[in-house]
């Protein structure tokens, strides 16, 4: 079975028709439970975004902040495996038909196996997987598996990276570009910043993919700042705190995460 590739493709070009940008949003699975999270995600898609990304929790998630690294250890504490991401993955495609990534590092993903890893993905109806650690010189391998699976491979750009950088990274990647907004880790920021834009506008000189922003976007007045200049706004350590802030009540949490949803999408459909 093909991966999903092509549905994320005509998601962000539907997007772009509205005159928009989509709302990408993330959060890890087995937080706070494995129902849990893929109930959370469902949600989050009903009540507005475009996208998820499904995280693999990672012991030591060296590029997430204290927010997302708190609901990586919930899940790992609850024994949270491969599995079960896959299954995150499959269930929350299954309901809601949405284009679902797999936000991970590299390790688990060599550890698993790379062509077992792009096959059970793409089965599971994945649109593919965003690589936050794998240098671009050392991707061919997961690149082919992907591309044989219909799965997208999504590269991750910073503020510090050179032009002729950025040019090399996009050549490599497919589905879109994710441009770290700031140096430093996720997290919810007072404002997003001009790194971002500036950010965009360089990625978008070497490559016709759309381009998403991440890292800082917490509110509907930060994604409607990023939506003016960007094709995609991803969050997610927002989308976590909701989870976090209702200690526990998970129909709290839920009706959080759908409510901060729809605010955000919102905010994505104000462009000047």
């Amino acid at each position: 079975m093909a991966g999903n590739i092509e549905l994320l493709n005509s998601v962000l070009a539907q997007a772009r028709a509205e005159n928009r940008a989509a709302l990408v949003g993330y959060l890890p699975a087995g937080f706070p439970t494995v129902d849990g999270g893929i109930r959370a995600m469902t949600e989050m898609l009903d009540g507005g975004c475009d996208i998820v990304e499904v995280g693999l929790p990672h012991s030591d998630p060296v590029l997430d902040g204290p927010v997302i690294q708190t609901a990586d250890d919930i899940a790992l504490r609850g024994g949270v495996k491969i599995v079960d991401v896959i299954r995150t993955v499959r269930e929350v495609h299954a309901a809601t038909g949405a284009p679902v990534l797999c936000m991970t590092y590299w390790n688990p993903v060599d550890a698993y196996g790379v062509e077992r890893f792009a096959a059970d993905l793409a089965e599971a109806g994945g649109a593919g997987c965003i690589l936050p650690d794998l240098p671009v010189e050392e991707s061919e391998v997961w690149r082919k598996a992907a591309e044989q699976h219909g799965l997208a491979t999504v590269f991750v750009v910073a503020p510090s990276s050179r032009d002729e950088r950025l040019a090399k990274i996009t050549a490599a990647g497919s589905g879109f570009v994710y441009a770290a907004s700031l140096m430093g880790v996720t997290g919810t920021r007072a404002s997003v910043g001009r790194e971002a834009q500036e950010l965009v506008v360089r990625t978008r000189a070497t490559t016709e993919l759309p381009v998403c922003v991440g890292l800082g976007v917490s509110n509907a007045t930060q994604a409607a700042e990023v939506a003016q200049f960007a094709d995609g706004v991803i969050v997610g350590s927002a989308f976590v705190k909701r989870l976090l802030e209702t200690d526990g009540d998970e129909q709290a949490g839920l009706a959080g995460v759908r409510a901060l949803a729809g605010e955000l999408a919102e905010g994505v459909r104000t462009r000047s």
